[in-house]
């Protein structure tokens, strides 16, 4: 039989998935994969059925519904002050992966080093693989997850293509601060180096702390690409909606090569999206929200074994476990979920080298309920 070597051999599969099946095969409480237990916005789905039985249901623009663009036009100029111009800055697709895959692969060239920052986003080092780049993999500072710049500038060659930031940072919650855009532009500043952003967790900031999208500065948004998200915004992670911001010469690299990836994304949810995102508060609230859960979560747990760490943004909580035990974080996961019945993620597997601080990631966008049952749990630890 014909042989194909992997472009990404030495890649496991991905641990969301791994610990989502273990999850569903025990029975267990599922707190790994980032996806909410509660329903979503009945006016959101309501859109969403008017606009099939209106009809709207073959392709969209490749760069997606010029209604949805407007309105996220609009909500960038208010948020971050940075104007996009809706024809030839704003670009549609099928959920912030595939932006983040598209990017990638519009900018990087075989031998092109990128760097990213360990614990790393899952799909950052298979895409820059997958395209021939390099990537170039520094830890961020334990235990607050920030970035040494000291270390970036040390990582930085000439061969430098592309730098790749996460904000809020999954999985530990970290976020920029506006020293980090200060250091970031004084970085990148006379070079030809290329920025991505990942800002999907961008309205899930908590303690009134400011999200520093990248798209505010006007010198880094010159170089930027940003990965947004729908499905983090409006718990829907299954409509796999999102979109990429950048200037008109980024955009136009990034669209060449989008159009043969996936050409445009499913029409009557961008018809809903454009309807939804005129309530500004459907947006606005998301913070608060998120923060009542993550203040449920740790207050339910405060008697137990496990420590939490500072979570700034996004809806995820790292808890150490180094008082219950030596086991690596990868073994006691797997035992939480067999034999207590709570799944979580393992943080190891975000590292090139797999450094283990005895910490596990727990999702607490989930109802109530959830959190209440996995507390008791972990309690009992």
């Amino acid at each position: 039989m014909p042989y194909i070597e992997s472009k990404i051999r030495h890649q496991k599969p991905s641990i969301f998935s791994i610990m989502s099946k273990m999850a569903k095969e025990e029975n267990a409480i599922n707190l790994s994969q980032g996806f909410p237990d509660f329903g979503i916005d009945t006016q959101l789905m309501n859109y969403l059925n008017e606009a099939m039985r209106a009809g709207f249901n073959q392709y969209a623009p490749m760069a997606g519904l010029p209604e949805l663009r407007e309105q996220i036009a609009i909500k960038t100029l208010k948020l971050h002050n940075k104007s996009y111009d809706v024809d030839t800055e704003i670009t549609v697709v099928p959920g912030a992966t595939m932006g983040i895959f598209a990017t990638i692969t519009a900018v990087v060239r075989p031998g092109d080093e990128v760097i990213i920052f360990d614990p790393a986003y899952d799909s950052y080092q298979p895409s820059i693989e997958m395209n021939g780049g390099i990537p170039i993999q520094i830890p961020l500072t334990f235990p607050d997850f920030s970035i040494d710049w000291n270390k970036v500038k040390d990582a930085i060659t000439s061969k430098t293509k592309l730098i790749v930031l996460n904000s809020p940072h999954n999985p530990s919650g970290a976020i920029l601060r506006r020293d980090d855009i200060l250091a970031l532009r004084e970085l990148v500043k006379d070079t030809d180096i290329l920025l991505l952003s990942d800002e999907v967790y961008e309205h899930i900031i908590f303690d009134g702390q400011t999200h520093w999208s990248l798209a505010g500065d006007k010198d880094l948004s010159e170089r930027t690409f940003i990965t947004a998200s729908f499905g983090k915004t409006y718990h829907t992670t299954g409509w796999k909606m999102g979109y990429v911001l950048a200037p008109k010469h980024l955009t136009k690299v990034l669209r060449e090569g989008y159009q043969f990836m996936a050409f445009s994304a499913h029409t009557p949810t961008q018809y809903a999206f454009a309807k939804m995102l005129q309530d500004e508060a459907s947006y606005l609230h998301l913070g608060a929200f998120y923060q009542k859960k993550r203040d449920l979560f740790r207050e339910l747990i405060k008697e137990s074994r496990f420590e939490t760490l500072p979570t700034h943004g996004s809806y995820f909580q790292l808890l150490s476990y180094k008082n219950i035990t030596d086991e690596g974080d990868v073994q006691f996961a797997e035992r939480l979920t067999r034999q207590y019945k709570i799944a979580s993620i393992p943080i190891s597997v975000f590292y090139k080298d797999n450094i283990d601080h005895h910490l596990l990631r727990f999702c607490f966008a989930k109802k109530d309920e959830t959190l209440i049952k996995a507390a008791q749990i972990l309690c009992k630890i």
